[in-house]
């Protein structure tokens, strides 16, 4: 029987995107289940498949007893996280709401093609999603409080991994845990005042009409305008985009260029095509003051100097990462380059330059300092350390010892979940609709409801 919350981070998704599906003819909707004063609709059920197809996800014979369990599951939690008054803040829902049409947004290439093909505006589709986060929010707040105790210890994990059958362990390709110190070199002052320079040049063409896309196409160095030739569609609220570009497209009038501004990532220009409250619509070239020889001599220094305390002991790894690295998102990790599976990755998950690097390098040893390109295009030196390095193998309790047991704390969770679903479901009115109550995933949930029926009657 498959538990209770084994598909729900799916299922979630689902289930707040629901109102995306296409349009159909559909019966009146009804209620299929409830769970206290929380109701399924049957429509929920319907558009989650919908969903599943929609995204090209193989849906079994019995989905829809699966998403029953799930949504009695979820509104379950909903109901005793509003019991313990578990907090969730407007802004909290606000921001997931945010993210998630930015995600549509992506997928369907455009706000336009978004509300085409959900026959609603984003606004409205934003009201619509409303209800669905915040049960998602409530519910994975009281998943976390039920597990929030629940620990393992050696000898569980070894049990756990002593019911696996041989056959079943999975095979692992070589792996490594590879952390880096990356020095981005300032250019220097001449170099940005050209860069401001072409950008003021930039400025007045378009201002006397020369089409945006063009000039964006033939100068920005910014790698997207391949794709969307210097247009994009944004969100005030949005974390994924630098905050002073973001700011500054909102504080302009829809037609009007800015005057070069500088980020992280260069100089700039904007020019704010449209605006419907916290969206609007850009057009945007970069130009990145190019680095000389001269700057990159001076990073390489710098490096060399951190890599020689490294090794002579009077400075670690993590605290050289957060003294002396540029790389924003490696300072949380103490230099630790992230994939899918954390901070374990396969060579081909590895950027050609960093792979070029590791032949050279042992266990434990530091490169010397190189040079490199971001995915930006932006020249930096770099010291890359090898921290780990496995062999392709069978799982086994040496080599994966730290998988192995997150998925031993997970099963352990899954069971302290199903434990309380079994002790809170009874003190809950359960109703279910007879179309569901065949189904063997229900049958935790059945009883009860026949329990209330049976008093009501």
């Amino acid at each position: 029987m498959m538990k209770i919350f084994s598909i729900l981070p799916f299922f979630l998704f689902c289930f707040c995107s629901v109102s995306l599906a296409q349009p159909k003819p559909v019966l009146a909707d009804k209620i299929v289940g409830v769970v206290g004063d929380k109701i399924v609709l049957k429509s929920d059920i319907d558009n989650a498949i919908l969903d599943m197809q929609r995204q090209g996800i193989e849906v079994p014979a019995n989905a829809h007893c699966y998403i029953m369990e799930q949504s009695l599951g979820v509104k379950a939690l909903v109901l005793q996280a509003e019991k313990d008054s578990l907090p969730v803040t407007d802004e909290e829902i606000d921001a997931d709401i945010d993210n998630r049409i930015r995600y549509f947004i992506t997928q369907y290439g455009s706000v336009d093609e978004l509300e085409r093909t959900a026959g609603k505006s984003v606004y409205q589709l934003k009201e619509d999603f409303k209800t669905g986060i915040r049960d998602q929010k409530l519910a994975a707040a009281m998943r976390n409080k039920i597990v929030d105790d629940v620990r393992i210890t050696p000898n569980e994990v070894k049990a756990y991994f002593n019911r696996i059958p041989e056959d079943s362990l999975a095979f692992y390709e070589s792996e490594v845990e590879v952390g880096q110190i990356v020095v981005f070199p300032k250019a220097s002052r001449e170099a940005e005042e050209y860069a401001i320079e072409q950008l003021n040049e930039y400025k007045t063409q378009i201002e006397q009409g020369r089409p945006f896309n063009i000039i964006a196409d033939m100068y920005s160095e910014d790698p997207g305008v391949k794709q969307n030739h210097g247009q994009y569609e944004v969100n005030r609220s949005s974390r994924e985009m630098d905050a002073t570009w973001i700011n500054k497209a909102f504080s302009l009038k829809e037609g009007q260029v800015s005057k070069p501004f500088k980020t992280r990532f260069g100089y700039h220009i904007i020019q704010l095509v449209s605006r419907a409250g916290d969206d609007a619509v850009v057009k945007h070239i970069l130009r990145i003051p190019q680095v000389t020889t001269y700057e990159m001599a001076e990073g390489f220094s710098k490096l060399d100097s951190v890599r020689s305390r490294i090794i002579a002991g009077t400075m670690d790894f993590g605290t050289a990462v957060n003294k002396y690295s540029d790389d924003d998102a490696s300072k949380f990790t103490g230099g630790m380059v992230q994939g899918p599976n954390g901070s374990f990755l396969t060579i081909d998950q590895l950027d050609p330059g960093m792979v070029g690097m590791l032949k050279n390098l042992k266990l434990g040893e530091i490169s010397q300092p190189t040079e490199f390109a971001d995915e930006r295009g932006r020249k930096g030196v770099r010291l890359v350390y090898l921290k780990t390095q496995t062999e392709p193998h069978r799982e086994n309790l040496k080599d994966d010892y730290s998988k192995i047991a997150d998925h031993a704390l997970e099963e352990k969770k899954e069971d302290a979940l199903e434990k309380w679903f079994n002790k809170k479901i009874p003190t809950y009115y359960i109703m279910i609709d007879k179309d569901y109550q065949d189904c063997s995933a229900m049958d935790k949930w059945i009883k009860p409801a026949q329990a209330a029926a049976a008093m009501k009657n």
